[in-house]
């Protein structure tokens, strides 16, 4: 049978496909080697449209929105495809199928890798932890790995590793990126444990120079818009601002905790590409409110919007006010829309 993986390019999809590669590779002789993957940038999430003329495999989605990829796992299933769908975005109406195992959970506290690694008892945590962090899930992730017998100074190596590979996954397209994600995975899959991929992978330390570079362009960034309940930042048409467009809005997060941040990256055709995070002390509301826009969906705590078209921003920035200014936005009733 044919054995496809389709996983989002970021640290939370890789990490949630490690460990399942480790577990599979721990039951028997090798055969995560005949996966077709499937990957891509963070943001190319429509995955499962590059397969919607397979028959009869076995296919496992990882880290990547149901709701977004409705119309070809629908088709799948018709096609007698066993899809087995793991995932912490928005779903919408789950298919209802004998060919289709989901495990979904939209909480702003878990993320795939995490639930992943529920379904294998903590067997692979350390690969969790790293998935955790790269999703900005700090607390969460400190919390486990007090639970952890970590050696000294592997929490701050793990979530180093997280931030990394979340930082390598935002891009145009991959061309934007230091290393694919199926690179990066093909790499770290014989690793049980994290840490000797990070010390020992040339990859690690490409992806760590890029980043180190990337950043220190935005020393001069300054807010566009800013207000009690968040801030805006507008970045350049340029590789470096579109692969530090995320980490950014992680750490305009963590600076200011009680606040929102939209970060607006503009694109070739003149529209804008935007990361949005909830405040880090009420993480909720960002995928209700990206939603509102063609394009956008993510989960609670961060989503974001693939395309606005340029004359929108003024009204982006108005609704932007008005949802992170309301006590519980994710219960809210936004104003109408132009």
């Amino acid at each position: 049978m044919q054995l496809i993986k389709a996983f989002n390019g970021d640290a939370d999809g890789l990490c949630a496909l490690q460990q399942l590669s480790l577990h599979e590779r721990h039951k028997g002789p090798n055969p995560w080697t005949s996966w077709q993957l499937v990957t891509g940038v963070k943001r190319d999430i429509g995955l499962l449209a590059q397969i919607r003329q397979v028959k009869d495999a076995h296919i496992t989605v990882l880290d990547i929105s149901l709701d977004r990829n409705r119309a070809a796992l629908e088709q799948l299933l018709v096609q007698r495809n066993r899809v087995v769908y793991i995932d912490h975005h928005f779903a919408g109406e789950i298919p209802s199928s004998p060919l289709l195992e989901t495990h979904i959970d939209i909480s702003s506290q878990t993320c795939t890798a995490l639930l992943v690694n529920k379904l294998l008892q903590g067997r692979y945590a350390s690969w969790a932890l790293v998935g955790a962090f790269g999703d900005n899930l700090n607390a969460r992730a400190m919390a486990m790995a007090q639970t952890l017998d970590l050696e000294h100074g592997a929490k701050e190596s793990l979530q180093q590793l997280g931030i990394l590979l979340n930082y390598n996954s935002y891009g145009e397209d991959t061309g934007d990126l230091h290393a694919h994600p199926e690179e990066l995975y093909r790499a770290m899959q014989s690793c049980k444990d994290p840490l000797l991929f990070w010390r020992e992978s040339p990859l690690v330390r490409t992806i760590k120079d890029g980043y180190q570079a990337d950043m220190h362009h935005l020393r001069a960034s300054k807010a566009h818009d800013s207000f009690p309940g968040g801030r805006v930042f507008v970045l350049p048409n340029a590789p470096w601002a579109r692969r530090v467009s995320g980490i950014f809005a992680n750490q305009c997060a963590s600076e200011q905790p009680e606040k929102a941040h939209a970060i607006l990256q503009k694109r070739v055709d003149g529209s804008l590409r935007i990361s949005v995070r909830a405040p880090l002390d009420r993480p909720e509301g960002a995928d209700l409110f990206c939603r509102q826009f063609s394009g956008g969906g993510g989960r609670a705590a961060a989503a974001g919007i693939n395309s606005l078209p340029a004359h929108e921003l003024d009204h982006f920035l108005t609704l932007f006010r008005w949802h992170f200014s309301r006590p519980y936005p994710s219960q809210a009733k936004e104003p109408n829309r132009k």
